[in-house]
């Protein structure tokens, strides 16, 4: 297996946890991502970060609310689930208007 780790990352309007949460799950789920450990915290007075731990690499989730914006961003080795996440991340962003870039997609060799 090659070094190669697969990045994706992007600024969205919507900062409500229990939505995020739902919806990316369900991304990750459709990609065919496998969750081996999901954590999170909420901070006083405001903001949320989560981190799920995958079996190809992580996703982390972090809230700005005094900013009115969240920041997603995917590290992978796998191209084609990583590729599925953009897809369906953006459709999903373009559906619910809540897009604040259109995301970077990098790839990461040693």
């Amino acid at each position: 297996m090659n070094a190669i780790i697969y990045n994706y990352k992007v600024w969205i309007k919507e900062i409500k946890p229990e939505i995020l949460i739902s919806k990316l799950n369900e991304l990750l789920t459709i990609s065919g991502y496998k969750t081996l450990s999901f954590i999170e915290h909420s901070f006083s007075p405001q903001g949320y970060t989560s981190l799920w731990l995958l079996a190809e690499s992580h996703l982390a989730l972090h809230t700005f609310p005094e900013q009115q914006r969240a920041y997603i961003e995917l590290s992978s080795c796998n191209e084609g689930m990583n590729n599925k996440f953009i897809k369906e991340i953006n459709l999903w962003i373009k559906k619910e208007n809540i897009g604040e870039n259109k995301g970077e997609k990098q790839i990461t060799k040693p």
